[in-house]
C-alpha cells in the first residue's frame, strides 16, 4: 500500500468518524437516524462508543452518509473489521487485468486523446492523442506524477490554449469541489486551494459557479493553428472490488463538430509519425526499461 493511501487511514473510534461524516454532510442525529432507520437514541450510543456497531450497521451508515468506497473501508477498519474492498496498488501483480484493460481503451481511442486518471486526478495513463494537451506545457507540469487539473488550470500549462478557459475551469472546480465535499481527503483540498489559487485569464479570479456540470460544454483548444472543440466523456469500472479501480476515471475526448474532426483527421494524416509512442504507459510503474510515459 502507497504512502498516500496509509495517511487515509482512520485514527479515530468508528462513533467519531460517524459523527465527523453527519455534521459534514449537515445532518442531525435524527435525521441520519430515520434514514438508516434506526433509533436516535441507538445513533448517539454509537457515536459516543456506549455501543458497538455490527459490520452491517457501519455499511448501512457508510451507505446513507453517501461515503465513496476507500471512505467507507475507513469505517470498517475503525469498527474492527475487514474492508469490503480490496485496495491494491495499480502497479501490483494482481492488478495487471486492470492494467491491460485500461490500455485498451485508450488505445483504442486513438488518435483522440484519452486519459486515466486516479482519485487525486493524477494522469496514470495515457494515449498518443494527449500531445494535444501537452503542447508547450512546462517541463515541470509534465513530470509525473502529471496533475490533469494542474496541467489544464495552470498559467504555464494548457490554459494558454484554451479559448473558454473561464467556462472551462468553472467546470474542472466545480468536479473537484464535489469530490471534497464527497471523500474531505486533505491532498484534495489542497490541490483545490492551489488551482483556486491561480489568477483567470484576463479576468479577476471568481468562485467557480454554483450550478450543475454542464455535460455539453465543450473544450475550445487551440492547437498547432487550429481551434478544435472537444467534448470529454467519463467512465469508470462498473461495480469495482478494490477502492483504487473504484477511483479510475477514463476521460476520453471527442469531436465536438464537424470542423474539427475534419481538423483532426487532417493532423494525424499530415504528422502521424510526430506524436508520442502510442505505447501508453503507467507513469509510476513502467513495466519494462524500455517504456516511457505517455505524456
Amino acid at each position: 500500500m502507497t504512502e498516500a493511501h496509509d495517511q487515509r487511514q482512520p485514527h479515530r473510534p468508528v462513533g467519531a468518524l460517524v459523527r465527523r461524516w453527519r455534521e459534514r454532510r449537515g445532518y442531525s442525529q435524527l435525521a441520519l437516524a430515520v434514514r438508516a432507520d434506526i433509533s436516535a437514541r441507538h445513533l448517539s450510543f454509537l457515536e459516543t462508543g456506549r455501543s458497538s456497531p455490527s459490520r452491517d450497521m457501519v455499511l448501512r451508515l457508510g451507505r446513507h452518509l453517501e461515503l465513496a468506497p476507500r471512505e467507507r473501508n475507513q469505517l470498517l477498519l475503525a469498527a474492527g473489521y475487514a474492508p469490503v474492498r480490496t485496495d491494491s496498488p495499480l502497479d501490483a501483480a494482481g492488478m495487471r487485468p486492470v492494467r491491460d484493460a485500461l490500455r485498451q481503451i485508450v488505445t483504442g481511442h486513438e488518435p483522440l486523446p484519452a486519459l486515466v486518471v486516479d482519485h487525486d486526478w493524477n494522469i496514470v495513463l495515457s494515449n498518443s492523442g494527449f500531445a494535444l494537451f501537452a503542447e508547450d506545457a512546462a517541463p515541470e507540469l509534465l513530470s509525473p506524477p502529471v496533475n490533469a487539473l494542474r496541467l489544464a488550470l495552470h498559467p504555464r500549462g494548457m490554459r494558454p490554449r484554451i479559448l473558454n478557459f473561464p467556462e472551462w475551469r468553472d467546470q474542472l472546480l466545480l468536479r473537484l469541489e464535489r469530490r471534497v465535499e464527497l471523500t474531505a481527503e486533505p491532498g484534495l483540498t489542497g490541490l483545490l486551494r492551489e488551482l483556486r489559487g491561480y489568477p483567470a485569464a484576463g479576468e479577476p479570479d471568481r468562485p467557480s459557479r454554483a450550478g450543475g456540470t454542464d455535460l455539453t460544454l465543450p473544450l475550445r483548444l487551440r492547437y498547432r493553428g487550429a481551434e478544435l472543440a472537444l467534448i470529454c466523456t467519463i467512465a469508470t469500472f462498473g461495480m469495482p472490488l478494490d477502492a483504487t479501480v473504484a477511483e479510475l476515471a477514463v476521460e476520453a475526448f471527442l469531436p465536438a463538430d464537424a470542423a474539427t474532426a475534419q481538423e483532426l483527421s487532417r493532423l494525424n494524416a499530415a504528422d502521424p509519425a510526430g506524436r508520442p509512442d502510442r505505447t501508453a504507459v503507467f507513469a509510476s510503474a513502467p513495466e519494462s526499461p524500455g517504456d516511457v510515459p505517455g505524456v
